[in-house]
């Protein structure tokens, strides 16, 4: 590993700059190092501290054990070994409590909880250990393209050259804008509230969602047996009521949600406030670039799906571009969209429709939730096929997160 806070030398070209310094850019950059692609992260490192978790289920697990950064996180994480979804929306079709067990399907849990901030300062200690990875602790302030590489302008001055730019710059993404990269979006009217918990009864490794009128209030393990992440998503005016209050009111608001299944709470971290949002690129590359993460799909923090989605990005990536003379070229990249669409959008649509179909009150939709539900529930083999796919889409797995 290097470290430069300048440009690189005229005339020296990377074979990949990924721009983006949080976890999905980390994970791109350090999978592409491990197969001697010469690489560099651009970005400035500043983890925000909100009280976000990420469950990691078991294939970004994998992924993770392979890039050598789990052994160093594992401590720091919870597992996942249950999770129950519970219908709180008052509806006429009320579904008993629906238990997944990961035992059923073979695993000792269906992923780990940790952290947002932890995770990337993890992966942030192994970039700096890895050799053929350099640092570049500015923000990229432009891209331009020649015929065999493409040009990223740094903020303050200086540029770094590479065959393949890879966005990881976030939902906003100037990389996508600049390359004029379609994105369909779309919002909620919803914010989730998300913060860390102490309670005095142990969850006992079992992640609980329930369904609410206003969306889902998840409680997912931390490590310790009696804390707690919390994600509640409500109606926008409720979350700002919520996120004003003070520690003792709003933990009482909490209990009083989750029924007391985990006791008396007690905050116990730091509080934030995320939009309901979401955004789809049908197109994820552009000449000599490829985005990842949060600059190719957004999604409302529901079911686990968004960070794991762009770690199979990353993965996917690797594949693409490993044993490639140029990592950038056409054929490469078209691969690698064709390759990450299907599950973007089965993803996405997934998340989309659990999420609308809690804020209507509508009978039919009621129904045909609540029968899926019991379905679950009584159903094994569907059980299990859905506690598989959910974990690890078998279509298209990346070879890193390969069991």
């Amino acid at each position: 590993m290097s470290e430069t806070a300048a440009s690189t030398p005229e005339g020296d070209i990377y074979d990949v700059a990924v721009v983006g310094a949080g976890a999905v850019g980390l994970a791109a950059a350090l999978a592409l190092a491990r197969e001697g692609l010469r690489t560099a992260l651009v970005g400035r490192h500043a983890p925000v501290a909100d009280g976000r978790t990420v469950a990691l289920l078991d294939g970004s697990v994998r992924l993770l054990r392979a890039l050598g950064a789990w052994e160093a996180l594992e401590p720091q994480a919870a597992a996942l070994a249950e999770m129950h979804l519970i219908d709180d929306t008052g509806s006429l079709f009320r579904p008993p409590p629906a238990r997944f067990v990961a035992r059923e399907i073979g695993l000792d849990a269906f992923g780990w909880n940790v952290e947002s901030a932890r995770l990337v300062e993890t992966l942030r200690a192994r970039a700096r250990a890895v050799p053929g990875l350099t640092l570049i602790e500015h923000d990229a302030a432009g891209r331009t393209l020649q015929e065999d590489r493409a040009v990223l302008a740094l903020e303050g001055g200086g540029s770094v050259a590479a065959r393949l730019v890879v966005a990881a710059d976030g939902g906003g993404s100037p990389l996508r804008e600049a390359a004029g990269l379609t994105a369909q979006r779309w919002t909620y009217p919803q914010k989730a509230l998300t913060t860390i918990l102490a309670h005095t009864r142990d969850h006992r490794e079992i992640s609980t969602e329930f369904h609410t009128r206003e969306g889902p209030f998840t409680l997912v393990p931390l490590p310790g047996g009696r804390r707690s992440s919390l994600v509640w998503v409500s109606a926008e005016a409720r979350a700002e009521r919520l996120i004003a209050l003070d520690d003792a009111a709003l933990a009482a608001a909490i209990e009083r949600q989750a029924q007391s299944m985990l006791g008396a709470m007690r905050i116990d971290g730091p509080r934030g406030l995320v939009p309901m949002r979401g955004l789809s690129v049908p197109r994820p590359v552009g000449p000599r670039l490829a985005l990842v993460g949060e600059a190719a799909h957004v999604f409302p923090p529901i079911g686990a799906q968004g960070l794991n989605l762009g770690l199979r990005d990353a993965a996917a990536l690797r594949d693409a571009v490993a044993g490639a003379r140029d990592p950038g070229a056409e054929s490469v990249l078209s691969g690698f969209a064709r390759g990450r669409a299907l599950d973007a959008r089965l993803r996405t649509t997934a998340v989309d429709t659990l999420n609308r179909s809690l804020l209507t009150a509508f009978l039919p939709g009621d129904l045909a939730r609540g029968i899926g539900l019991l379905a679950l529930s009584t159903i094994a083999p569907l059980r299990r096929l859905v506690m598989r796919e959910g974990v690890t889409p078998r279509l298209g797995t990346p070879t890193l997160m390969r069991g």
